[in-house]
């Protein structure tokens, strides 16, 4: 088998993996208090993450329970956004956001010209689905005309190939370093010329997820996953290289649930995490970000909604894509989420695909609320429309 039909079968069985439990992902677990282990539950070390000291910057951020939602039925136009709409929308978003009365202004309230930041993007379900180039071309642009040196911003996210895959490469993004965890070399194998996967340089094991679960991965399956056991080891790429991290997720669903912000840095940021979809998808996308490294380094969500799907997440149904023309901002990841949430359910109760919420779904929201990452009632967010 050769290392492009390695990589579709295995791209493919990681969202049918994710995938294959949305339909009852809504249907499980009790809401905890933090920390407390649950009958029946595996365990998890997450105890661990609540002994370190939070600090200025940790989760929810600066702006708790605050969501800038802006919409623009003109900004997807003959399939492609339009990039100066794009970029207003960015910045009128980031201001009324901050209170600042410039763009540059609002940035700074965030960033430093010396910190190294990494722009976590989510391309797993391929070119037609990707966070969109344009929006992490716009954002670039800001940071740059902010102080910020093209040299101190990463684009990361769990599988580096997937990023070339969708257009996240050194020639699309000149002096922009594209990182990801797991890793081949350019000929195509994972392993250097002592059967060593390079992707084990890449995960850093004094800080790790670990759960009472574990799974037995084939010889295909384990360069994607790194290692086995009931260790998930946290990317060096957020525990080391970077200072502060903005968070670029779609707006997307996962059955009667979303893949946003805490989703898609909780399975972006680990080692081993097949094992974690069945029995912990909740407490996963809960949990991880409950870590410092997460906690305390992501300063801003910025949810792509440009286009989106409503169904058949995480991966891409060309049926259920559509432009939402939309993005949703904020430093409290939980209140983003939640707000990202309820745009998905409305869509799918208007194209009929369930007749009515489960509230279920939003048990991983009520969890990371209750571990401090943010307000998961929407009662008690604040929602600004630009």
């Amino acid at each position: 088998m050769n290392n492009h039909s390695l990589l579709s079968r295995r791209s493919l069985l990681g969202l049918l993996v994710s995938g294959g439990y949305v339909a009852w992902l809504g249907n499980i677990w009790p809401r905890p208090s933090p920390g407390e282990q649950q009958p029946g539950i595996p365990a998890t070390n997450i105890n661990d993450a609540l002994k370190h000291r939070r600090g200025e910057n940790s989760m929810p951020g600066k702006f708790p329970g605050k969501v800038v939602s802006s919409s623009n039925a003109a900004l997807v136009a003959g399939g492609n956004p339009d990039g100066p709409l794009l970029e207003s929308m960015v910045a009128q978003s980031l201001m009324t956001l901050t209170g600042a009365s410039t763009v540059d202004e609002a940035w700074s309230a965030f960033l430093t010209p010396d910190d190294v930041v990494g722009l976590k993007v989510n391309p797993v379900a391929g070119k037609l689905l990707s966070t969109s180039p344009e929006i992490v071309r716009v954002i670039i642009r800001q940071l740059e005309h902010a102080g910020i040196p093209r040299k101190n911003i990463v684009l990361w996210d769990r599988r580096e190939f997937e990023l070339h895959d969708v257009g996240f490469t050194p020639e699309n993004f000149p002096g922009i370093r594209i990182a990801g965890t797991e890793k081949k070399d350019a000929a195509g194998s994972f392993y250097d010329g002592n059967g060593k996967l390079y992707s084990e340089a890449m995960i850093d094991r004094e800080w790790y997820y670990w759960a009472d679960v574990e799974e037995k991965y084939d010889a295909e399956m384990i360069p994607y996953m790194i290692n086995e056991g009931k260790y998930s080891y946290f990317s060096t790429i957020c525990t080391k290289d970077l200072t502060k991290v903005i968070n670029i997720p779609i707006l997307k669903n996962a059955g009667s649930s979303v893949t946003l912000c805490l989703k898609n840095l909780a399975f972006g940021s680990i080692s081993n995490t097949s094992r974690l979809h069945k029995q912990l998808w909740h407490h996963t996308c809960a949990e991880v970000p409950a870590f410092a490294p997460l906690r305390d380094k992501v300063v801003l969500n910025i949810v792509d909604g440009v286009k989106g799907c409503y169904q058949g997440g995480p991966g891409a149904n060309p049926e259920f894509i559509i432009p939402f023309n939309t993005i949703l901002v904020g430093t409290d990841p939980v209140a983003v989420d939640r707000v990202g949430y309820d745009i998905i359910l409305r869509k799918r109760l208007e194209k009929k695909i369930q007749k009515e919420e489960n509230p279920k779904a939003r048990t991983f929201l009520e969890m990371a609320d209750k571990l401090g990452l943010g307000i998961s009632e929407l009662a008690k967010i604040e929602v600004a429309h630009v």
